[in-house]
Order: structure tokens, then C-alpha cells, then sequence
């Protein structure tokens, strides 16, 4: 695992999936966009959900999550489609874009075409070129540090905690030690444990940063006479036996390992440094892998006890239970059973170990149960984060 069989990007980065994406800029141009990329081998799409008649901070956050995802190293080449009257228009998207990177990019306008058929048409042929280039692209042996595994986690029970997300959190030990990097999101659900959490940071200022970004987001649902702890845990946490929203931080936590945590991040935001990071994202699983795809995650893996059947179009995502009747009843959706642990017959350590040799085939090549599917899930939460 110092190696793995990439795709070489002109920005230097490595990729684990070679995809032409199909980039709506707003929730108008997605239906358009979801067509496109049907009718092509090599293409995926996102349906986005917004892009239009926002304030000021919630569009910087949806053009960030755009321009991060034609950034994913997953990502060989992009077809823009846009509707023409929304806040940021398609050139300017394109432009942005091909600015930061050498991937061939186009972008066309419904209204400029003269209506969706014409669009579906230009964006055919465009679309058809670069999955043509793309499919003469090999892979190469990539350095492991060009890996930045997302972890997540969603449908949680009390095997969550207890195995999973340790588990998770040994192959985080292990991957930042070979020289790659892992993310760790939802902030929501470091309170009641932040403080175990901000212990890790490399200095008193990420500390500081990791204990404030909790308290500014109880404050700020205070003010609005909203409590966290309404949500949070949910129906399917409780039920899976997490009483508290400090007994799910806990166990949510530990997934991200023991390394020092180098960076702060906010959503969609790429890591400047190597090792463990943790991005500022909301306690929605969908949403926060959202914000990590965009952020240069290339790969991502999934805890569960409850069970979920998401994905995303431009990343694997490996999806891992500790629960033998989970893993069971939905092994349709899920990847890796590591139930042995809540039965004595796996360690931890050894967990951990083997979530290493499923990442590294993945990487490498294999599909998650997701990817079969062609599952894409994509949130943008718009929850302002407090500076």
C-alpha cells in the first residue's frame, strides 16, 4: 500500500476513477445533464439542488462544491451544462475551472442552444469526445500520499462505536502512516466529545478552532430557540441503542484514529497539508460526504450499524458494518462485515488491517456495491458555519 494504479492529472494529483463529469450549474440545468451522461460510456452526472436566487455566502458555497468536484482527482474532464439566468453563469464556472487545473473542460447555455434537445446535442458530442480520450488513459503507479480517504459515518447503533469506527480509525492510523491523508467531517457530532477530539490537534490554535466551531453552532441554534439535541441522535440511532448526542459523538470520533489533526477545514475546502484533517460540515451524511468529494477526496468509507444503500457518482465509497443482522438483511448494499469483532473473533487491529487490503483493491480498481448501482447521492447544506 505505498503504491496503487492511478490516473495521472496535469495538477499533479492522482485519481482511483477516471470519469468525464457532467456538471449541472444549477438545479435547472440537472435533468439535462442526468440525459447526457445516460447516453454515455465514462460519464457520470450529479443532480444539484441549487445554484440560483441565493445570498451571497450560500452561492461561494455551491460554487465551491461545483469547481470542487471538476477538481476531484476522480475527474478526467468536464461538460458544463447551464440554464443562462442563474447567479453564476457557465462561462464563468468554465473559466473558474480551467483556471486551476489543465482538464479539458467545455460548458453550453439552454437558453444560448435554444432549448434542451439542441443542449443534449452539443453536449453529446463534446461529452463523447472526452469519454473517447479518457478511455485511452492508463493507469499508473501512483505514491500513496496521492490518497485522501473521506470517513463518514451514517445509520449509526451502538456497534458503531463500539467496532466500526474504531476499526476505521486503525486503518486512518495506518494509511497516515504509510503517507497518505484522511478527512473526518460532521461537527455536529463531535459535541459532548470535542474535547476528546481537539486533544489531537498538532497546536493550541486547531485545539481552540475545533472547541469553537461547537460551541458557535449550539449558540447560533440557541439564538434561533433551536436545540442540536432535537435531531440529534436520530429515530434510527436511538433505536439502535445511542441514548445521548455525547454517547454518538464518542463513538463517532473514533473513526477518525489517534494522529495528530494538521488542519481545520471548512466545507468543500481542499486539505494544504498532509495526515488527519476534519473539515466544519453538518451532522448529515450525504451532505458531509458531499463537502469531502469536494474537498479532493478520492476514495471514501462508510460506517454503519442501521444499514444505507448511498454512493457517490465520482468516488467509491466502501461501506462498512459491525452489525451481523445489518450485514446480513441489506449485504446487497453493504461491503465489509465486521461483526467478528463484537463476537471476539477479530481484533480491532486486525480490522483495521483488513479494511487496508479492501481499500487498497478498491483503489485499485474494484467497484463498491454503490458504483454497481450507479448510486449518487449529493446534498449542499447551506447551515451557515460562524466564523
Amino acid at each position: 500500500m505505498k503504491e496503487f494504479w492511478g490516473y495521472k492529472r496535469p495538477e499533479g494529483r492522482c485519481g482511483v476513477r477516471n470519469h468525464v463529469l457532467i456538471l449541472p450549474t444549477c438545479a435547472c440545468a440537472s435533468e439535462s445533464c442526468r440525459i447526457v451522461a445516460s447516453q454515455l460510456r465514462g460519464a457520470v452526472n450529479i443532480i444539484f439542488n441549487t445554484g440560483c436566487s441565493d445570498v451571497a455566502a450560500n452561492t461561494a458555497l455551491s460554487q465551491r462544491v461545483l469547481t470542487g468536484f471538476a477538481l476531484n482527482p476522480n475527474v478526467f474532464g468536464v461538460v458544463i451544462i447551464g440554464l443562462g439566468c442563474e447567479t453564476v453563469p457557465h462561462q464563468q464556472l468554465r473559466e473558474k475551472i480551467a483556471a486551476q487545473t489543465g482538464k479539458p473542460v467545455v460548458s453550453f447555455g439552454i437558453q444560448e442552444q435554444g432549448g434542451t434537445l439542441k443542449t443534449i446535442e452539443q453536449a453529446l458530442r463534446a461529452g463523447r469526445e472526452l469519454c473517447a480520450q479518457a478511455a485511452l488513459q492508463h493507469r499508473e503507479l501512483c505514491p500513496i500520499s496521492d490518497l485522501l480517504l473521506g470517513i463518514e459515518c451514517g445509520g449509526s447503533d451502538a456497534t458503531s462505536g463500539l467496532a466500526a469506527n474504531p476499526a476505521v480509525g486503525e486503518l486512518s492510523d495506518l494509511l497516515i502512516d504509510l503517507g497518505a491523508s484522511t478527512m473526518m467531517s460532521e461537527s455536529i457530532e463531535w459535541i459532548g466529545a470535542e474535547h476528546v477530539l481537539a486533544k489531537r490537534a498538532a497546536t493550541a490554535q486547531l485545539h481552540d478552532e475545533i472547541i469553537r466551531i461547537c460551541q458557535r453552532y449550539e449558540e447560533h441554534l440557541k439564538a434561533a430557540g433551536q436545540d442540536c439535541r432535537a435531531g440529534q441522535p436520530t429515530p434510527g440511532n436511538k433505536a439502535g441503542g445511542l441514548s445521548t448526542i455525547d454517547e454518538k459523538s464518542l463513538g463517532c470520533i473514533k473513526k477518525g484514529g489517534t494522529r495528530p489533526i494538521v488542519e481545520v477545514l471548512e466545507q468543500a475546502v481542499r486539505p494544504s497539508k498532509q495526515g488527519a484533517v476534519v473539515m466544519d460540515t453538518a451532522g448529515y451524511d450525504i451532505s458531509s460526504v458531499t463537502s469531502m468529494v469536494a474537498g479532493g477526496c478520492n476514495a471514501v468509507i462508510f460506517t454503519t450499524g442501521r444499514g444505507t444503500p448511498t454512493g457517490n457518482a465520482l468516488v467509491p465509497v466502501l461501506k462498512v458494518t459491525a452489525n451481523e443482522h445489518t450485514y446480513s438483511w441489506m449485504s446487497d448494499n453493504l461491503d465489509v462485515d465486521l461483526s467478528g469483532i463484537i463476537r471476539g473473533e477479530l481484533t480491532v487491529k486486525g480490522a483495521g488491517e483488513l479494511l487496508l487490503e479492501t481499500l487498497g483493491e478498491v483503489i485499485n480498481g474494484r467497484q463498491t456495491k454503490a458504483e454497481c448501482y450507479g448510486f449518487s447521492d449529493v446534498a449542499v447544506d447551506h447551515v451557515c458555519r460562524f466564523v
